[in-house]
């Protein structure tokens, strides 16, 4: 598997993914709307064709992933991904890596938490505020859990008494 960096010209087929995927090219987090086709973005590739993509936002010394999708199940797709964002994040000087997702997505709770990264906080009623910004985010999730609140998960990357 070969992770890469999107490039411009692949703006429009992020945009296509990006709405296949989450069905919108923003994300509501924290009470705000991002358009995540406009951020920086890895691709993996597996033979030439794409099998998923993280986008991501490096603020201060923090890299927050904003989507990760992995179009093939079982390859480790994602596992590739953020390890190589992970990598990217440290060459770019971030301290930690973090992410917000909704108490619905038990998948994506396993899934970080077995690749290092810890619960950090509950933003409680956080999803209900999102639906003012994007009101498409359903009442109702995986597994018939209704979505109420936010879930922040982080990684440290360096040790913070060191800088």
């Amino acid at each position: 598997m070969h992770i890469r960096d999107l490039q411009d010209d692949e703006r429009a087929w992020l945009a296509e993914r990006l709405t296949e995927r989450w069905g919108d090219i923003h994300v509501a987090r924290l009470g705000e709307l991002r358009d995540a086709s406009v951020l920086p973005a890895l691709v993996a590739e597996q033979d030439g064709v794409a099998v998923g993509i993280v986008t991501y936002e490096v603020v201060d010394q923090a890299c927050e992933v904003m989507t990760l999708d992995a179009f093939l199940e079982g390859a480790q797709v994602g596992t590739a991904l953020m390890s190589a964002l992970v990598d990217r994040a440290i060459q770019v000087g971030c301290s930690r890596i973090w992410l917000i997702t909704t108490n619905d997505n038990l998948r994506a709770l396993r899934f970080y938490q077995r690749r290092g990264m810890r619960l950090a906080a509950l933003h409680p009623g956080a999803a209900d505020a999102d639906r003012v910004v994007k009101p498409s985010i359903p009442l109702l999730g995986d597994y018939g859990i209704e979505i109420h609140d936010e879930i922040e998960l982080t990684r440290q990357l360096t040790d913070p008494a060191r800088g």
